[in-house]
C-alpha cells in the first residue's frame, strides 16, 4: 500500500470502524401515545448511531408493539437494526416500565439474553436492563437504568451499583440511563474510585415546561459512566427540541434529550 492517499484513506476508515456510537434516551411513555410522525422523527434522530438505549418504555399500552415499529422504521432509513424489549420491572406496580436496546446488526452483536438485574430488585424500584455486545471483537454490557425521582431520592437506589462491578467481574460494564441525579452527587464517588467517569459534566438534560429567559434544560440528570477500558472519544447531547416550533411541541416526544458517547474499546 504505497499510495500516501490510500494508505490515509485506509487509517482513517480503520479508526472510524473501531468507534462505537452510544445513545441513551428517556423517550417519555414510549408506547401507543406516540404517532406514527412522532416515531419517524425519534427514528430519525437515532439512526446515525450504533447501539441505542431507551428508557421509559411503557410496560403496556403497546410498548413493545411501538419498540418494533421504531426499530421498523429504522430499518427503512436503510440499515439493518436489531432490538431487545425487557419485562416490565417488577418491584412497582406504578411504576412499573419497560427498557429497550436497539442496535444496528453491522456494528455490533448482541451476546447471550439481556437481563433484568434481580439482586437489588427490593432495593431499586425499576432494576436496570443488562446486555452485553460484542464490538470490534471486545465486549461491553450496558446497564440500563431509570431512576426514581428527585423527590424520592433516587441516591437511594444509585448506591447499589457500587457492588455490580464485583457482582460481574468478568464483565466490562458501563452504566447509562436517567438517573435523576447529577454526575457530582456523592453517591457516585465509589464507581469514580473504581476509575469510572462521567461522559458529560454539567450538562442539563431534561426540557423546562417553557423556556425562561431563553433557558430551555432544567436538570443534569441523564448520564453514562465509564471505566478505563472504555476510551472516550467523544460526547455531547442532541438539542432535538430545537426542531420544533414550541417546548410543548418538543415535549410530545419527550421531556429529556438524548445523550450520546463515542467511544473505543481498549484491551483488556
Amino acid at each position: 500500500m504505497k499510495n500516501p492517499f490510500v494508505l490515509l484513506l485506509f487509517l482513517v476508515t480503520t479508526a472510524l470502524f473501531s468507534q462505537t456510537k452510544l445513545l441513551s434516551w428517556n423517550i417519555e411513555n414510549l408506547g401507543k401515545s406516540k404517532s406514527d410522525s412522532e416515531l419517524s422523527n425519534i427514528a430519525t434522530t437515532l439512526k446515525d448511531y450504533d447501539i441505542v438505549a431507551l428508557q421509559e418504555v411503557v410496560a403496556g399500552d403497546g410498548g413493545a408493539q411501538t419498540v418494533a415499529q421504531l426499530a421498523a422504521e429504522l430499518n427503512r432509513k436503510g440499515t439493518k437494526w436489531d432490538y431487545a424489549i425487557s419485562n416490565p420491572t417488577s418491584s412497582s406496580a406504578y411504576k412499573t416500565e419497560r427498557y429497550a436496546y436497539l442496535w444496528k446488526t453491522s456494528r455490533a452483536r448482541l451476546k447471550g439474553k439481556p437481563w433484568l438485574e434481580s439482586k437489588f430488585h427490593l432495593e431499586i424500584d425499576r432494576e436496570p436492563y443488562l446486555a452485553t455486545f460484542i464490538v470490534n471483537q471486545k465486549e461491553v454490557t450496558l446497564v440500563n437504568f431509570h431512576a426514581i425521582t428527585k423527590s424520592k431520592q433516587p441516591e437511594k437506589e444509585i448506591k447499589y451499583f457500587k457492588y455490580l462491578p464485583a457482582q460481574y467481574p468478568q464483565l466490562n460494564l458501563l452504566f447509562l440511563g436517567d438517573f435523576n441525579c447529577p454526575q457530582f452527587h456523592s453517591v457516585f464517588s465509589p464507581l469514580k474510585k473504581m476509575g469510572y467517569d462521567s461522559a458529560l459534566k454539567g450538562q442539563k438534560t431534561s426540557l423546562k415546561r417553557n423556556s425562561k429567559n431563553g433557558e430551555t434544560l432544567a436538570s443534569e440528570f441523564d448520564n453514562m459512566f465509564y471505566n478505563k477500558k472504555v476510551k472516550k472519544i467523544d460526547g455531547g447531547v442532541i438539542h432535538f427540541y430545537k426542531a420544533f416550533s414550541s417546548l410543548q411541541e418538543a415535549r410530545k416526544i419527550s421531556d429529556h434529550i438524548p445523550i450520546w458517547l463515542v467511544f473505543s474499546l481498549e484491551e483488556y
